[in-house]
């Protein structure tokens, strides 16, 4: 009796073992049925999900790509920020360049490492008698102040001509220290007489696009006649807050109040709020809106230390000392460009005002897109071509090219 029970323990016991090992066996053998099961579907999402991600980076790099190899000069960071702000990543872009203007502060105090600079390229300031009777030009611009609260330094202020129409100054240009606070830098102005010099707002590729009979660059043709280039304004993507008009055709609709620099059939060129100061009629060519006016009736906006984003630029409104320009138009009817690095939008007012402008605007900012260039003809080949200031960074040849944003060109009159 003891023996059989033992045995028959031992038995079941066994039996139970076998049994539930066999259980586990067969729930995985089920385990790995469902897995080989599911396993087609996920490596065909999985495939597809790699597909699309392959197929995004191609087309980014492809568009990335067009847009680094795009015709022109522009540097490879300004063609990365503007294809990122066409691409959704204006935030980004904007947060990047803020974080790049909070790290780089300009200088507080010093000198201009050599003192006040001298144009290059200054010629005879003598007009020669006898030609164009009855066109003699507006008078020659006074020197200008001093902005920094010191006596100027040799040459600062002064006015130097740097080119000539028949014999007569048609441009001139000076530089200055902008403040008293950042008086190691120098801002450069340019005066240009419209007796002898006619303006032309000229497309680009990409802003404003499309076809115009201007041309985006200084043609062979052009190269004969310019005298002078600058920057246009900000992005007419919405940065600008304003309108672009030229060759009886609108690519971006005119906004009433908006800053307007209005250029005329004759060439002269204005300055105004839209439909206050200045409104379409037949004798307007072009107009090229941007941001608020800047300067009216002589005086500085008020707004220009606390007008925000809204009115002097989404990237780093009005507070921000960097690479800014601005046109305006005098009394007596001369223009005035300025460009400059260590501004804000109060000095670059103030410096409007002292070069006697009665109504200016603020343009492009950005060391990428500030540039002020005048030219001298060459017996042979391009013009040669001269920076307004010494901190610009964008190269004169500059125009030579296709220019992907819009830009003014001043050329002389037969």
């Amino acid at each position: 009796m003891d023996t059989q029970a033992e045995t028959g323990a031992e038995t079941g016991a066994d039996t139970g073992a076998d049994t539930g090992a066999d259980t586990e066996v067969i729930k995985e053998s089920q385990r790995a049925r469902r897995r080989r099961t599911r396993r087609p579907w996920v490596r065909r999402v999985r495939r597809s999900v790699l597909a699309l991600v392959l197929v995004f980076l191609i087309l980014v790099g492809w568009s990335i790509g067009g847009a680094l190899t795009a015709p022109g000069t522009d540097s490879v960071a300004a063609r990365l920020a503007e294809w990122g702000r066409d691409h959704g990543l204006g935030g980004l872009v904007t947060w990047l360049e803020k974080q790049q203007y909070d790290h780089n502060q300009p200088a507080v105090g010093g000198t201009p490492a050599g003192g006040i600079p001298q144009a290059a390229g200054a010629v005879p300031d003598a007009p020669a008698p006898g030609n164009h009777p009855g066109r003699d030009g507006l008078p020659a611009p006074a020197p200008m102040p001093s902005l920094t609260g010191t006596p100027l330094l040799p040459g600062e202020g002064q006015w130097q001509t740097v080119a000539t129409v028949h014999g007569h100054a048609a441009v001139r240009v000076t530089t200055l220290r902008p403040d008293e606070t950042h008086t190691s830098f120098v801002a450069g102005v340019m005066w240009i007489d419209p007796t002898f010099v006619r303006g032309l707002l000229q497309p680009g590729t990409t802003d404003p696009g499309g076809t115009w009979q201007a041309a985006t660059s200084i043609t062979p043709a052009l190269q004969r006649s310019v005298v002078a280039a600058f920057n246009a304004g900000f992005r007419l993507n919405g940065d600008s807050h304003g309108g672009y008009y030229s060759e009886g055709r609108t690519a971006r609709p005119l906004v009433d109040g908006a800053a307007s620099l209005v250029l005329r059939a004759d060439g002269t060129a204005t300055v105004g709020s839209w439909n206050q100061e200045v409104r379409m009629g037949p004798e307007v060519a072009s107009v090229r809106q941007n941001l608020v006016e800047l300067v009216d009736n002589g005086q500085v906006n008020p707004t220009c230390a606390t007008g925000g984003t809204a009115q002097w630029g989404s990237t780093i409104g009005q507070a921000a000392y960097i690479h800014r320009s601005a046109f305006g138009v005098t009394a007596d009817g001369a223009e005035v460009y300025v460009g400059g690095p260590a501004l804000s939008v109060c000095t670059l007012g103030r410096i409007l005002q002292a070069a006697g402008v009665v109504r200016g605007m603020e343009l492009d900012i950005n060391p990428a897109w500030v540039s002020g260039t005048y030219f001298h003809d060459r017996p042979t080949g391009p013009p040669q071509g001269f920076k307004l200031f010494p901190a610009e960074e964008v190269s004169p040849q500059h125009y030579f090219s296709p220019s992907s944003r819009d830009w003014f060109g001043w050329y002389a009159r037969d």
